[in-house]
């Protein structure tokens, strides 16, 4: 072996251990953290939703941040002894060595006190719920989880000390709203008044509309004993409103909706007999029930095909990957957790990967 061809293999070895990983961290980091934090999450919201139904405290733990810091360190080792003549003696030395260090820190936050009051315990404002709205989730989805009264039109509660079966005009609304909805005849904008206050305020286009959609809009005035003269209507908190030219919407809070979906949660019967829990007033084995909001089913075994899915008291409960309905629900209540966060918070997850 000649020294030219030592120097090469050294050099390409060198050049070898000079290579930084930072960047090819960084693609497989981002989503690897993306699905652990985010099927974490499902699972934590599930799980919660599930010690509700039996009277269990719900916490929520937050991912305040990670850090992922790796190491890559690695040597080459040249020595040897080249002679003339004969070559007798000549010898070569190569070594190498090399070190990875993957240490990731992960801090979480348990959400409590204050924070917890404000995300769980306020009422989510009517403005959030139109805003939703507005950014194409359903009416017929968005208004039976989040709004109790429409301008004194109830709603269904399934569980608790006020629980009703709820006013079918509350429902004719919202088909109402739902088509139109559909049909582009209804809008929303937020105005700002004195002292900086938001007034949201649901307009109604009554020009060049389709028979349907006028007839809707007429049907909803009545409904609703708004005056069918006015272009648009004032939003706010409250049971009922102060004038025909105003909906007022009393809205549930996160823990509210929360136990409402609780209620729907399929258990097994011998934890009903034993008094673990309470009968459902909702039909838990018809999916297509229009009252059931969401459709969460207990086995023995873990199942094979579930959209989220946890284990408590010795029995999994999941939602099927399947059943769209339940998941667009879920995946809502989860977006409706993060609207009701405090926001402006320096403790958000945060990935910090250093790049050498």
């Amino acid at each position: 072996m000649n020294i030219a061809r030592i120097i090469i293999i050294g050099l390409v070895l060198l050049a070898t251990g000079c290579t930084t990983i930072g960047p090819q961290s960084v693609e497989r980091d981002r989503f690897d953290y993306n699905s652990a934090i985010s099927n974490s999450w499902k699972e934590q919201t599930l799980l919660n939703i599930v010690k509700i139904r039996y009277a269990d405290m719900p916490l929520f733990v937050e991912v305040a941040s990670v850090v992922s810091g790796y190491t890559l360190e690695t040597a080459v080792n040249i020595g040897g002894t080249i002679s003339t003549g004969s070559g007798i003696g000549d010898f070569v030395d190569l070594g190498t060595a090399g070190k990875y260090t993957d240490r990731p820190t992960i801090t979480y936050a348990p959400i409590t006190g204050q924070q917890f009051n404000k995300s769980f315990m306020t009422p989510i404002p009517p403005g959030a719920v139109l805003f939703l709205t507005q950014s194409g989730w359903p009416v017929d989805l968005i208004l039976p989880l989040t709004v109790d009264s429409i301008n004194g039109l109830r709603s269904r509660i399934s569980a608790g000390a006020n629980s009703r079966t709820g006013d079918p005009k509350y429902y004719r609304v919202i088909e109402l709203l739902r088509k139109l909805q559909r049909s582009g005849a209804v809008g929303m904008q937020v105005l700002k008044g004195q002292n900086a206050q938001q007034t949201t305020v649901l307009f109604f286009h009554r020009k060049n509309l389709e028979p349907e959609a006028a007839a809707a809009i007429e049907e909803v005035d009545r409904l609703l004993g708004l005056n069918p003269d006015r272009q648009q209507v004032t939003v706010r908190y409250g049971l009922l409103p102060q004038n025909d030219t105003e909906i007022a919407m009393l809205t549930r809070s996160m823990l509210q909706i929360m136990i409402e979906l609780a209620i729907q949660v399929d258990v097994p019967p011998e934890h009903v007999a034993e008094g673990r829990t309470v009968a459902s007033p909702i039909s838990t084995e018809k999916v297509s029930d229009p009252a059931r909001l969401v459709a969460i089913h207990h086995s023995e075994e873990e199942p094979e095909d579930a959209f989220a899915a946890v284990k408590y008291r010795d029995h999994w409960y999941w939602i099927d990957d399947r059943d769209f309905k339940s998941k667009r629900t879920f995946t809502f209540l989860m977006i409706l957790i993060s609207l009701t966060e405090s926001g402006g918070r320096q403790d958000l997850p945060l990935v910090t990967i250093p790049a050498g």
